[in-house]
């Protein structure tokens, strides 16, 4: 099946491709999803106290997690351009890479963030009860990072093969687990907030387990083999290329989230929940935009890797019509009061956190077009190795259009809670007419990643 997707992508229907790849990615987000959906729906049930700890150390966990998915996103596009090029052993070889750097890397932050975890929500500030329930979640959660990237590394390698079916199916089952785990610890065992920790760890174990003996499986077109393993410079060196730049402008964005939820904070817990419940059901709607954006960056990476550049400039555009098609109309469909707060609700009854949270989903509701051009186009340059831009831009829509514009609202035309959900679409939108400008320069057709032919080499 992973030839055959291969074949599709470099040879078959491009809108076959997009939506073969990108339909189990919108289901596999939609499953990642739902872990914090999941903890929202039930922590909402103990009161607002454990919703605003959930939205205030979050991010930390984000930070660590997108640093992390810097290496396992270079692996994709690293092992996406040597399967186009067919160099298939070279495949191989980057994928055990990417396995060793990663875990390695997962088990020192895992260890380092659950010792200093009571430091850090310290400096996060917040009521005295939400930072004791802020310590107790993350301390717990922080465990799971080693298991998470497994599954993230089975995720980027199979995808890298055009076969995001079976990452979504595990994914799955740690869902279904945690859905059963959730009610049972927090609740029927009287765990509070521990249990809603408790359960995201303990579902995904038995998941990473899975994606460990699936990444091993001799029978596999890409398998990991660390006989004889030892670095190679060249390999290492193409990670770091690659790999940091998207692994410093994620973590740079997250720290950049922390830091406006520490803006929320100063506003009251009902605000700090109600800007988590909007931020939560916002990334469900872009959910369809963010797996068109990965699939096309899979497609332009083995498309680019057998120098096809013209399809790859094709892929990209369809990808980035539909998704501004369908994000325009379902903005126009959530920008409803009613249906907003319809919405909303589900995760709380506190009739402000209700209003606060609407409020959030309309602004960002109307204005999520500009997520599908955003999203494509950083999947584009993703996708051709030019990851030092979408670094660039990743941290200049945190750390300069956000913050500049949050500070506009609230000093200059004193919007005061309003200013954050402004921020949160200017930046977005500004983010995404830098990257289609970039994108028109043909700054992304420069060749970044050297892949030297080896056929003879392949199995």
């Amino acid at each position: 099946m992973k030839k055959n997707n291969s074949q599709l992508i470099l040879n078959g229907s491009l809108l076959k491709a997009l939506f073969t790849l990108a339909i189990p990615i919108v289901l596999n987000s939609f499953i990642q999803t739902m872990y914090n959906l999941t903890d929202s729906y039930w922590l909402g049930k103990l009161g607002e106290a454990n919703q605003a700890a959930i939205t205030m150390v979050s991010p930390i966990q984000n930070i660590i997690v997108s640093f992390g998915t810097g290496i396992t996103v270079a692996g994709a596009v690293l092992i996406a351009q040597y399967i186009g090029a067919n160099e298939i052993n070279e495949a191989k070889k980057m994928a055990t890479h990417i396995l060793v750097c990663a875990l390695a890397f997962a088990i020192i932050c895992s260890a380092l963030c659950f010792i200093s975890t009571p430091f850090i929500v310290e400096w996060l500030g917040g009521a005295s009860e939400v930072k004791k329930l802020g310590i107790t979640y993350l301390r717990i959660v922080v465990l799971d990072i080693p298991f998470l990237f497994m599954i993230n590394i089975y995720i980027a390698i199979n995808q890298a093969q055009g076969n995001t079916l079976k990452p979504m199916l595990v994914n799955l089952s740690g869902v279904i687990i945690n859905m059963i785990l959730d009610p049972l610890l927090m609740f029927g065992f009287n765990l509070g907030i521990s249990g809603a920790a408790l359960a995201t760890l303990f579902s995904k174990v038995p998941c990473a387990i899975i994606a460990a003996i699936a990444l091993f499986n001799k029978n596999n077109f890409i398998k990991i083999s660390l006989k004889g393993f030892r670095f190679e410079k060249s390999k290492v060196k193409s990670i770091i290329s690659v790999g940091l730049p998207t692994a410093i402008g994620g973590s740079t964005m997250q720290f950049g989230f922390l830091l406006m939820s520490k803006n929320v904070v100063k506003y009251g817990t009902v605000a700090t929940a109600a800007y988590g419940i909007g931020n939560r059901v916002n990334g469900l709607i872009s959910l369809p935009s963010n797996a068109m954006g990965s699939a096309v960056g899979t497609i332009v990476a083995q498309n680019i890797g057998a120098n096809q550049y013209e399809r790859a400039e094709k892929a990209y555009k369809l990808s980035r019509n539909i998704s501004v098609m369908f994000l325009f109309i379902g903005g126009l469909i959530l920008s409803n009061l009613k249906v907003s707060a319809a919405i909303v609700s589900i995760f709380s009854d506190n009739p402000e956190v209700v209003s606060f949270a609407a409020d959030f989903l309309m602004v960002m509701a109307i204005c999520s077009w500009t997520n599908g051009v955003h999203n494509s186009t950083n999947g584009l340059f993703n996708g051709s190795g030019h990851t030092m831009i979408t670094m660039v831009i990743d941290a200049s829509r945190m750390w300069v259009f956000r913050f500049l514009t949050l500070y506009i609202c609230e000093n200059i035309f004193h919007m005061y809670l309003s200013s954050i959900w402004y921020s949160v679409v200017v930046s977005n939108a500004i983010s995404a007419l830098i990257l289609w400008i970039l994108y028109k320069t043909g700054i992304w057709k420069k060749r970044v990643i050297k892949i030297d032919k080896q056929s003879e080499k392949n199995a």
